[in-house]
C-alpha cells in the first residue's frame, strides 16, 4: 500500500480527523473542555480548508477539525481533504466521520503526499516518492482500499514520467518504463525502432523522430484475454519538442519535457486497468520520439505518406504530435477496437479555450461523450467536450496533398487538430481524443505543482463501469 496509507486493520494509535461545516450543531459534540476552550480562543470557523489542531489537557494533539465549508459552495470539493497532507504534523490519523466522498478524500490525501524528489540531495534511486510515511492515514473499512491504491499508483506513475527531465526520459527510457509496467502485470511488449519503422509502415513516426540521435520507436503493449472486448489506448510520447525547424522560442521549450504527458497518462490508466484485472483485451500504443533540429529533420512543405496512405503536407513542424498519433491511430483502427482513446498534450488552443485544469475531449460517439462527462462529474476529474465541427475541415486543405497538418489560420486550433486525427480513425466508431495540459501550474488539494495525470480517473471509472464483470 502507498506509504502514507495504512489498512483498516492497523492497531496503531491514531488521531481522529473530524470533518465539520457551518451550522452543524453536533460538530463539537464529545469535545473536552480544553479542546472547546482552544476553539473559542482561536476563533476557529469551519470554512473550506481550514484546520484546527486540538490539544488535550497535557498539550498533546488529541483531534483535528477540518472545515468543508457550506454545502454546495464552489470551494467545497471532494479533493479538499488532500490539503490535509501538507497541514498535519507527523503522525497517524483516521477519519472520525465520513466527508462528502470518503474514497475520494482518501485518494486526495494520498495524491497530496506525492513528491518528486529524485534529484534532491541524498536521493539516488531515480524515483519520485509519495512524501514518505511521516504523515499516515488509516483507510476506513468502508472504503475499497485496493481501488484507491491502484488509482493512486497509476497517477503517481504518470506524474513521475512527466516530471522526469528529458535528459533522463527519452524514447528509450519511456520504452523501459513501459516494459517495466508490462512485466509487472504479465503483458507482452513489441517495439519497432529507428529505420524499422519505415519497413513496418510508420513513416510519420519515423519522420518526426529521425533528426534526433535518440531513435524513434513505437511501443506496443498487449494484455488480457485475446477474445475479450478490445480496449486500445494511444498516447503521444514526444519526449521533448523543440518545434523542429519551425523552432519554438526559448520560453516555449521550458516545459517541453511534459510533451509526453499523453503517453504517461495512458500508461497510468493501463496500470489501473491491469491492476483491477478488468475483463478486456488491452492494447497500449505509444509513439515515442524526440522532435529535434538537424540536417535530416523533416521540413515545412514536405509531404509525408502516412500508414493509412493519406498524404500529409507539413504546414508546421511544430504540429508534430498529430503526425505520430496518426500513424498509431491508423494501426489501432485496423483491428476495430470496441473502445479507442487517445491522449495528448496536443494544442495550446485547448488551453486558451479551457485553461490548464480542464482537459478537452472530442468524440463522434455522442453516447460515449455523455458517459465520459457523467463519469468526470462523478469522480470530480474535470473534462469538457469540444466539437469536431466538420465545416472547419476546409482549414486543413492542401493543394499538394490530401491534408495539411496545420490549420490555415489562427482559429479553432484544438478542433482542427481533432479533425486531423479523425481522418485516421474510420473503423472504430467509439473513439475519443483528449487534449490535456498534464501540468499543475501551482499546488492545489491533492494536486501538487508539477506533472499531472488529467482525465484518467474519469476514464478508469468509465472503463470499469463498461467492462467490470
Amino acid at each position: 500500500m502507498t506509504a502514507c496509507l495504512l489498512p483498516a486493520s492497523t492497531t496503531l494509535a491514531s488521531v481522529p480527523i473530524r470533518f465539520v461545516e457551518p451550522g452543524e450543531d453536533g460538530s463539537l459534540e464529545g469535545l473536552g473542555d480544553t479542546e472547546c476552550a482552544y476553539l473559542e480562543a482561536t476563533g476557529f470557523k469551519p470554512t473550506a480548508g481550514r484546520i484546527a489542531l486540538l490539544p488535550d489537557e497535557s498539550g498533546k494533539l488529541s483531534r483535528v477539525l477540518f472545515g468543508l465549508g457550506p454545502s454546495g459552495a464552489t470551494d467545497r470539493n471532494g479533493l479538499l481533504p488532500g490539503k490535509l497532507a501538507d497541514l498535519l504534523p507527523a503522525g497517524t490519523y483516521r477519519f472520525e466521520n465520513d466527508p462528502d466522498d470518503g474514497a475520494l478524500a482518501v485518494l486526495s490525501f494520498a495524491l497530496g503526499r506525492y513528491r518528486f524528489d529524485a534529484y534532491k540531495a541524498g536521493r539516488a534511486d531515480g524515483q519520485g516518492k509519495d512524501g514518505g510515511d511521516d504523515v499516515r492515514l488509516i483507510v476506513p473499512d468502508w472504503i475499497d482500499a485496493e481501488d484507491v491504491e491502484r488509482i493512486a499508483a497509476g497517477i503517481s506513475l504518470a506524474r513521475d514520467l512527466i516530471n522526469t527531465p528529458s535528459n533522463d526520459m527519452g524514447p528509450a527510457e519511456l520504452e523501459a518504463a513501459a516494459r517495466q509496467l508490462a512485466e509487472r502485470h504479465g503483458a507482452a511488449v513489441a517495439v519497432t525502432e529507428g529505420d524499422d519503422l519505415l519497413e513496418a509502415g510508420f513513416p510519420m513516426i519515423h519522420a518526426v523522430g529521425r533528426a534526433s540521435h535518440r531513435a524513434p520507436r513505437l511501443i506496443d503493449i498487449t494484455w488480457g484475454d485475446p477474445s475479450a472486448l478490445k480496449l486500445t489506448l494511444v498516447g503521444k510520447g514526444v519526449c521533448f519538442d523543440t518545434g523542429g525547424l519551425d523552432i519554438k522560442p526559448a520560453a516555449g521549450m521550458l516545459m517541453m519535457k511534459k510533451d509526453m504527458g499523453g503517453a504517461a497518462c495512458v500508461l497510468g490508466l493501463a496500470s489501473m486497468v491491469m491492476a483491477a484485472k478488468l475483463p478486456v483485451r488491452l492494447r497500449v500504443l505509444v509513439p515515442a520520439v524526440e522532435n529535434a533540429v538537424g540536417g535530416n529533420a523533416f521540413r515545412p512543405g514536405d509531404i509525408l505518406r502516412s500508414r493509412k496512405g493519406v498524404t500529409v503536407e507539413i504546414g508546421n513542424t511544430d504540429a508534430e504530435g498529430r503526425l505520430v498519433l496518426a500513424d498509431a491511430l491508423a494501426l489501432a483502427d485496423e483491428e476495430h477496437p470496441d473502445l479507442l482513446i487517445d491522449m495528448a498534450t496536443l494544442t495550446g488552443a485547448a488551453r486558451v479555450a479551457l485553461g490548464p485544469d480542464l482537459a478537452a475531449f472530442f468524440s463522434r460517439d455522442e453516447a460515449l461523450a455523455v458517459e465520459i462527462s457523467r463519469q468526470s462529474h462523478a469522480v470530480q476529474d474535470p473534462v469538457w467536450q469540444l466539437p469536431l465541427w466538420q465545416p472547419y475541415e476546409k482549414m486543413l486543405e492542401s493543394k499538394a496533398a490530401d491534408i495539411n497538418n496545420a490549420g490555415s489560420g489562427p482559429f479553432a486550433g484544438a478542433i482542427t487538430a481533432g479533425l486531423f486525427l479523425a481522418r485516421f480513425v474510420e473503423k472504430s466508431t467509439s473513439w475519443a481524443h483528449f487534449d490535456a495540459y498534464c501540468w499543475n501550474r501551482s499546488s492545489a488539494p491533492g494536486r501538487p505543482e508539477g506533472g499531472e495525470a488529467q482525465a484518467i480517473r474519469a476514464l478508469y471509472a468509465l472503463i470499469r463501469n463498461r467492462y467490470a464483470a
